[in-house]
């Protein structure tokens, strides 16, 4: 099939909805943690399309996985289930505290299904005054309107109109706020345990054990929000392994599927059967490519090696930043847990994430930011040490530009 028109940068502005404004640089294939783009220019991925790649591109385990299902079955929807979705859901119970999943196609959508069965929960067992949903500011837990709501971050929410209602914030790590709004009139309590978006914040153990105890205290679910810190982005399976608070519900998506779209929503027996037949549901969740491709990625991560291997390299990183910060002090620390790391920018240069962005692109080396004072990194979490130090070299030198 060919083309009679250029696809460029341009091209996005005249066919696309102008709700992105994406780099001029466009990929067209990639190898592990490293990336070519239109021009063959090479990149060092140190974005992972958002904590998603965990595997980096075209992992040997995903292209199998996916080119043998293709030769199989595609798609049958929820009528009849699929082997994949099966395998896949049993290794995430026998690998978690949960007995039930439920399988959507993103993290907003595995979000929305944990939010939906928390309230539908709240109505069951305890009538229709507990409706109260708490969550916290700069938390982001997707952009459908009952997420992006629960999610703390105005910006994201306003200007559509009147929001769902009952939905409450406060400061991440604030227990004592926490206290202030809780009552028996609160249905859940929906948290990230590390948050992601909104600059890495890690949750004190006192924090993150308070609110299990509130939760328990006013008989409140407990919903982690793992779309960014599952699948041993943190060194642990999922991050509540690592604090040692099981939630009472848990999503999880992006790295699921190592780049294909996968979420899902896991729980117990007890509160799974308040979503019965007819409740809620997706033509889409649990499409036999995606728990294909999600099964290879799941069996590849889930090993000690892997996860120890994400701890270690965290340390290389963590370090090369500071070695970078000696010279050129332009960050106030480094955070994070795992290989989901924060550099923040000093107040010489708040505002500029987005500028060391650009000029790391410019060096060959794809990063993120968290907000305008944050520069963030999610690579794959089995990214070689040699492409650790060189795109760390080069985003020096992107660093050095700015610095002068």
């Amino acid at each position: 099939m060919t083309n009679h028109f250029p696809v460029d940068r341009k091209l996005f502005d005249d066919v696309m909805v102008p709700n992105y404004a994406p780099s001029t640089v466009i990929p067209v294939r990639g190898k592990g943690s490293r990336v070519w783009d239109q021009q063959d220019r090479e990149f060092i991925d140190f974005a992972g399309g958002i904590a998603v790649n965990c595997l980096g591109h075209c992992h040997p385990a995903l292209v199998g996985a996916l080119k043998d299902q293709a030769d199989k079955i595609w798609h049958l929807s929820n009528v009849m289930t699929n082997e994949p979705a099966l395998r896949l859901a049993k290794k995430m119970v026998d690998h978690t505290f949960a007995d039930k999943v439920y399988f959507a196609n993103s993290g907003a959508e595995a979000n929305e299904a944990a939010l939906k069965l928390a309230r539908r929960w709240a109505l069951d067992v305890h009538g229709a005054g507990k409706t109260q949903i708490i969550a916290f500011n700069q938390g982001f837990h997707g952009r459908t309107f009952f997420t992006v709501t629960v999610g703390g971050q105005k910006a994201y929410s306003d200007g559509f109109g009147p929001k769902p209602g009952d939905i409450d914030h406060v400061d991440y790590n604030d227990l004592e706020a926490l206290k202030a709004i809780m009552s028996d009139k609160t249905c859940a309590i929906m948290i990230e345990p590390l948050q992601g978006e909104g600059g890495l914040v890690s949750p004190t153990q006192e924090f993150i054990e308070g609110v299990r105890e509130l939760c328990d205290q006013h008989n409140a679910l407990l919903i982690f929000d793992e779309v960014q810190t599952g699948v041993g982005r943190t060194g642990d399976l999922y991050a509540y392994m690592g604090v040692n608070v099981v939630p009472d519900i848990l999503t999880t998506a992006k790295a699921l599927g190592g780049g294909f779209p996968i979420g899902a929503m896991i729980t117990t027996t007890e509160l799974a059967k308040h979503l019965k037949i007819g409740t809620h549901g997706s033509t889409y969740g649990g499409n036999p490519l995606a728990c294909a491709v999600a099964e290879a990625a799941f069996d590849t991560v889930n090993t000690p090696e892997i996860l120890n291997g994400v701890k270690e390299k965290a340390k290389r990183y963590v370090a090369g930043l500071n070695a970078i910060n000696a010279k050129h002090k332009v960050f106030k620390e480094i955070r994070g847990k795992g290989l989901l790391i924060g550099a923040v920018l000093t107040e010489q240069y708040h505002g500029k994430a987005k500028d060391f962005l650009n000029a790391a692109l410019e060096e060959g080396v794809m990063t993120l930011v968290a907000g305008a004072n944050i520069i963030r990194f999610a690579p794959s979490l089995v990214i070689p040490d040699a492409d650790i130090d060189e795109g760390l070299a080069r985003f020096e030198k992107a660093v050095a530009k700015l610095a002068k």
